[in-house]
């Protein structure tokens, strides 16, 4: 079991070095993160885009991508085809935004013909190294889905899994969050998070305990949990999936813990048939490393697990 992100990224040595297929690669921030993920043994990549602007980004960058395979197609759109269609194909393995945008990348991943769907809902997850935690933290979703129904909450929770397993954690504690740790009628979102931990109970979520609501310091802090009183709850600040009622929640307590907080982490795009690294042009040349990381270490279980 992985608990942090040094040994996460351990993993990828044991295996074959897996192939990234990049949208529209005509971005220095980019080509630098593929640049290191391949000095670091993480994954190699295949450059498609136009040609003449990816080299001009690379000299101007100074990147050397003398040794990557680019494919050169003009147009973005069929650039962003050509590139999905590489893992459609069983060429690459993962899949990566370059200098596309996110409502253009996600046509392709949906693309009926060449496209990524599995027939679940996408969803994103976000894996933290935290200072002060000695396990990883999966936080979803802060990024996809805006006001996620319970059905949707339900698929968030099984996307997740398949991450969660692939960094060997088998048997992950869910933990639905919410202002307080008491289902009250006037507060929908602790409604569902009983809904959700009861239907974990009846065996129609598997692969995982779910214990909600709960407020955020009994999901991650074993010591308010005590000072609660919460000692007989299924999770005690040992949550290993930290799911958010809304994108707002979520987003917050993303952004708070990257500009505040001592971490490492990587995210990914789920319930795609293979990993997808959706990072925000903000997130720092580390996440889109650490992403390329998680990616690999996904595909691996996903080719040996589907």
């Amino acid at each position: 079991m992985s608990k942090t992100f040094d040994e996460l990224v351990s993993k990828v040595s044991a295996f074959e070095m897996k192939k990234v297929s990049v949208a529209v690669a005509q971005d220095s921030a980019v080509l630098e993160a593929v640049r290191a993920a391949k000095d670091r043994k993480i994954a190699d990549a295949i450059l498609v885009g136009d040609k003449d602007k990816i080299e001009a980004v690379a000299r101007e960058t100074q990147v050397d991508i003398s040794d990557f395979e680019i494919m050169d197609v003009k147009d973005d759109i069929e650039a962003s085809l050509a590139a999905v269609k590489l893992i459609h194909d069983g060429v690459a393995d993962m899949y990566m935004k370059g200098l596309i945008s996110t409502k253009d990348f996600l046509k392709s991943v949906l693309n009926k013909e060449v496209g990524l769907r599995t027939g679940n809902a996408l969803s994103h997850v976000c894996v933290f190294d935290v200072k002060g935690i000695d396990h990883l933290l999966f936080l979803t979703d802060v990024a996809f889905i805006p006001y996620p129904t319970l059905e949707d909450k339900v698929n968030i929770i099984n996307n997740t899994l398949e991450i969660t397993k692939a960094c060997g954690i088998e048997n992950p504690k869910v933990a639905p969050l919410a202002a307080v740790e008491v289902v009250n009628p006037k507060m929908p979102v602790t409604v569902e998070a009983a809904e959700l931990t009861q239907m974990n109970k009846d065996g129609k979520i598997t692969g995982c305990i779910v214990d909600g609501p709960l407020s955020l310091d009994l999901a991650i802090d074993a010591e308010a949990a005590k000072h609660k009183g919460a000692t007989d709850r299924a999770i005690q600040g040992d949550a290993d999936i930290l799911l958010f009622p809304d994108i707002h929640a979520g987003n917050l307590v993303y952004k708070a813990m990257v500009h505040t907080a001592d971490v490492v982490n990587g995210n990914l795009l789920t319930g795609t048939k293979a990993p997808v690294i959706l990072t925000s042009r903000s997130d720092t040349f580390e996440v889109k490393v650490n992403s390329l990381a998680l990616g690999a270490v996904v595909a691996e279980y996903m080719k040996n697990n589907r």
